[in-house]
Order: structure tokens, then sequence, then C-alpha cells
């Protein structure tokens, strides 16, 4: 039985509390002349260095932990941390320091009691063996609070994976991997267990426990939920069939451990989500760290490819006498790759160090996989090369120049404008006339050098009057225009106008 984290210390507490008042007088009692080579001012001393020490080391050492524990949890994952804060280490040297400190504290009192002028040998030592003990407490702690470190990290939750993966699949074996029948006409349940109360996620099935309850009452159970799945308050979670007197309930649900947070136990799927999680937010741009993506990236092909050698479809499970009892989901063999590939391939398509390693991933795994499992991966190898692909056609694209849409029409040198005329050049270039407007007058409007004119942006609707000066002769003529389309044509009468 797992005990809470925050009663661990507290029974180190009471049993420190209980022993500074048993020990003492038994040994009075039972060993009166049993006393420690030690004199009053000398164990007063050290007692009350090994009190003091020990809250300022506990309260400094914490503080240091929880720290680091919350500045991980932002840089990696909080759900990957928080199985660091909840490491019994932590509660049993909170547990171990404060019993060594209530213990000195006691131990202070028993010194010369009643005149007695001796210090208790065997409560001298018990305080010794806890300062010791501490010690060693501490060095633990240090080493658990190590493993914040990105590399422990990931070694850590990929142990983790292995070790349900071995516990909760057997090794693939040739012509084992098949699909499950399902009928089109399903009998209708004769019992049905929902779920109550708040939201919580499904973290183990007693598959042996369900099994016998099965056959025991002659019927089939099924699990609808799979472990590590979130149900809310109505959810359907186990259907019985075939039995001839309803199953107890409450034996039906001891049958399910549910919590508020996934366990790795029978959840392989979990390790590969905390991976996952720190790889996407590595490859955040607050983060931009492409290595620890492909340091998780290892050991995702590494969980990966051991799924791939095991005996996946275990979601039937029969008794002793080859009667299938009992059903549940557990993933598949797609499930895992969509759950390793679909986000980093996502988040990671612009970085060159996550697709070179996703892709020679994909090429272990088709090394070391049977042909049974190679379908699914080269899927994922031409989602990988459409990905990378893909930013080289855009960029392709954008390279081919575009064709210009509008003939371009040679403008001669002017000659040099004349004293009494004066020409605005800016304007000019954003409005010029169209050659219609020359061609259209019969000739009769023409300069004395040649100019024919085009346009070729479109003028702003700005109600601004655009003011073009064109100088024939000695005179000069202005005239004012706004709001022409781009490339529009004029008829003859306005090109007279124009003109006139």
């Amino acid at each position: 039985m797992q005990l809470r984290p925050w009663l661990v210390p507290l029974l180190y507490v009471v049993l420190a509390l209980v022993a500074q008042a048993v020990l003492p007088r038994l040994e009075n009692y039972f060993l009166p002349q049993l006393k420690a080579e030690l004199s009053i001012d000398s164990a007063l001393a050290l007692y009350s260095s090994i009190a003091s020490g020990m809250m300022a080391l506990t309260g400094i050492v914490f503080s240091l932990t929880f720290l680091m524990v919350q500045f991980s949890a932002t840089a990696y994952s909080p759900r990957l941390v928080m199985w660091i804060a909840r490491d019994p280490v932590l509660s049993h040297a909170l547990g171990v320091f404060t019993a060594t400190f209530l213990y000195a504290i006691a131990a202070l009192s028993w010194l010369d009691r009643g005149n007695s002028r001796k210090v208790l040998l065997i409560s001298g030592l018990t305080v010794v063996a806890l300062l010791l003990a501490s010690v060693a407490m501490f060095i633990a702690l240090i080493q658990r609070v190590s493993l914040l470190q990105i590399n422990r990290m990931l070694l850590f939750t990929g142990n983790q994976g292995r070790k349900v993966i071995d516990q909760l699949y057997g090794q693939l074996l040739p012509a084992s991997i098949r699909t499950r029948e399902f009928s089109n006409i399903k009998p209708l349940p004769l019992q049905i267990v929902l779920h109550r109360g708040r939201p919580q996620a499904l973290q183990e099935i007693d598959i042996k426990k369900l099994v016998e309850l099965a056959r025991r009452h002659d019927g089939r159970i099924e699990v609808l939920v799979a472990v590590g799945d979130t149900v809310l308050e109505g959810t359907s979670l186990l259907h019985v069939y075939g039995v001839h007197n309803r199953i107890p309930e409450a034996q039906l649900r001891r049958a399910v451990e549910f919590g508020d947070e996934r366990t790795f136990d029978q959840d392989p799927k979990y390790a590969i989500r905390l991976l996952v999680d720190v790889a996407i937010r590595a490859l955040s741009p607050a983060i931009n760290d492409p290595t620890t993506a492909v340091q998780a990236l290892d050991q995702i092909g590494d969980l990966l490819a051991r799924l791939g050698q095991r005996h996946l479809e275990i979601g039937e499970f029969c008794d002793d006498a080859g009667q299938l009892r009992l059903t549940a989901d557990f993933p598949s063999w797609d499930d895992f790759l969509h759950l390793g590939f679909e986000e980093i391939l996502s988040y990671g398509a612009k970085s060159v160090q996550i697709m070179r390693r996703m892709k020679a991933l994909v090429a272990d795994l088709l090394a070391v996989l049977p042909p049974e499992r190679h379908a699914a991966v080269r899927y994922w190898r031409e989602r990988l090369h459409n990905s990378i692909a893909a930013p080289l056609r855009i960029q392709k694209k954008k390279s081919v120049p575009q064709r210009k849409t509008a003939r371009a029409w040679a403008l001669p040198a002017a000659p040099p404008a004349r004293d009494n005329c004066s020409t605005d050049t800016s304007i000019g270039k954003a409005a010029t006339l169209h050659r219609q407007v020359i061609l259209s007058t019969g000739g009769r409007f023409l300069f004395p050098w040649r100019a024919e004119f085009m346009f070729t942006k479109p003028l702003r609707r700005s109600g601004i009057l655009q003011l073009i000066a064109i100088c024939s002769g000695p005179c000069c003529h202005f005239y004012r225009y706004a709001n022409l389309p781009e490339h529009s044509t004029l008829n003859t009468n306005e090109a007279s106008s124009w003109a006139g």
C-alpha cells in the first residue's frame, strides 16, 4: 500500500514523540547504571546544535528543492516534474529531519533529570544515529534532485516506459498480429456501470479480478475506457453480458482504480506522452532548444522499437478453460506511432535537426522491426518527406519571376524645358497620358518631340487632383485629372476634350 506524501512525515513525527517518551524511561528503569562518558555541558551543547542545525538545514534544503522543481516544471513539463516532487525520498527525508529535531529537543529534557548528573547512553546514541540517518537522507535527496537535469529526466521517463512494456506485453510471434472481429449486431448489456463523481483518470484495471468475477457469474465483461483516459460524470465504464444474476456493483468498481492523474502502470502511452511534451516545449519559440527535442526523440524511438517487437493485441482475456471473459481497449501500433510523431512533426517542421533525426528514426524502425509493422512506418515516412518538401516547393514558387502584364513603352529623352514652361516630372511618373489621347485626335495633339505614355500603375482614388503638365511649343497647357482606372481607355470625345 502506498502512503500519501504528507502521511510519511507525520508517521516519523509520531514515532519520534513515542520514542522520546518511552526509551529514556525504559533505560532508567532497566539499565540505571548505563551512562555516557560525556559531561552535562557537552551533551547540552551537542543536542542544542543538532536540533537548531537540523531545522535550519530542513528549511534551506526544501526551499531550494521546491524552487528547482518549480523552475523545471516551467522548462520541461509540469506532469513530468511532479513525479520527482512526489518521490518517496522527499517525504522520508522530511520525516527523518523532523524526527531528529524532535528527539534532540526531547533528549535535552532528560539531561541531569532529578540531579542524577548523568547523560543517558541509549538516548545519546539514538540522537547520533538520527543525525547519521539525516546525513544519508540528505545525500539521497541531492541525488534525487539531480534527476531534474534534462538528460536524466528523459532517461527516467524512458525507463518507466520500458518497465511498463516489459510487464504488459509479450514477445511478438509470427502471425500473431490479428484484428478483433466484431459482430454487426451486438447484444444489449445486462448491466452497466457508470462513473460517479468528479473527472478522474483510469489508472489501473485489475484484470484477474474481473476475469474471476465474469467466470463466477458465467458472463463476459467489457471495459469501455482505456487506461489513461479521463472519465466524466455518467461515463460508461463497464458492460456486463450473459450473466443470470447481477454482479455486485461494488465489486466491479473495486476492480478499476481511478485517480486525479495518470500513472505509468498499464499505460505505456503515458511515457511517450511526457517525452512528446518535453520535445514540443523545447521547440516552442520561447525556448527554441531543438537539441532537447532530439534527445526526447531518442527515447521515443527506443520505446517504439520495443513496442513494435511486442504483441500489442492483448485486449481479450480468457479464463483457465479458454472461455472469453474480459475485453478491454489497449493502444494499437498506429496509436503509438501517431502519438510519437504527429505533434513533433507539426512543431518541428522547420527545424533541420528535428527533420534529420526523425528521418533517421524512421529508417531505424524499418531496419529493426518485423515486416508486419512496416506498413504504418512507411506511411509516416511519406508524411515526413512531404513535410520536408513543402517549404522547398513554396520557396521555388516564390523564386519564379512574375510576367509583366503591361507592355513597356520606350520613352525617348525629352529636350530641356523652356524658361516659360514648367514640367512636374514626379507627377509624370505617377500618372501619364494614354497613347490613345494622341492617336484619337488624329495627330492634332503632337509634341515637338515624339512622346508616347501609358498608365502603368493605378492612380490612388484619394480625391486629390493629379496635375499633369504637358509642354508643347512656347505655351504650357495644364490638365487636371483624378480617379482614372488602371489601363483605362479614352474615347474620341474625351481625347478631344483633353487635347482642347
